[in-house]
This record gives C-alpha cells, sequence and structure tokens, in this order.
C-alpha cells in the first residue's frame, strides 16, 4: 500500500551570522544556508526536533 506521507516546506527568514556553531550546522542538515533559501522535508521527529532547535530563524509551511 501507498502510504501518503506529509512533508513540511522549510524557508530561511533569518541570518544565522552570530548565532552558535550547532543552530548553523542544524540548518545545513535542513537544506537551509542562506535567507531566502526553501527546502522541502518528510514530516518525522528527527526533521520536527531540528525545526524546533532553530524555530526563531525559519517558517514552517505543511503540504
Amino acid at each position: 500500500m501507498a502510504q501518503d506521507k506529509k512533508t513540511l516546506r522549510v524557508t530561511q527568514v533569518k541570518s544565522q551570522i552570530g548565532r552558535p556553531e550547532d543552530q548553523d550546522k542544524t540548518l545545513r542538515a535542513l537544506g537551509l544556508g542562506r535567507i531566502g533559501k526553501t527546502h522541502e522535508l518528510v514530516d518525522n521527529e528527527s526533521v520536527r526536533g531540528m525545526i524546533f532547535k532553530v524555530k526563531h530563524l525559519i517558517t514552517v509551511e505543511e503540504i
């Protein structure tokens, strides 16, 4: 059976300059790295955890 997986569209809206190194690495792991860049990710617990860590730098939309 094909199961529909939710996806999330994550967009960086603030710079990572001056932020702790772990937040910069988290943005890179999400496929981001500069303001305005968007990436679509599968909705799962590990991605939600990364989003929570940098929630002040990004916006998230459910697709």
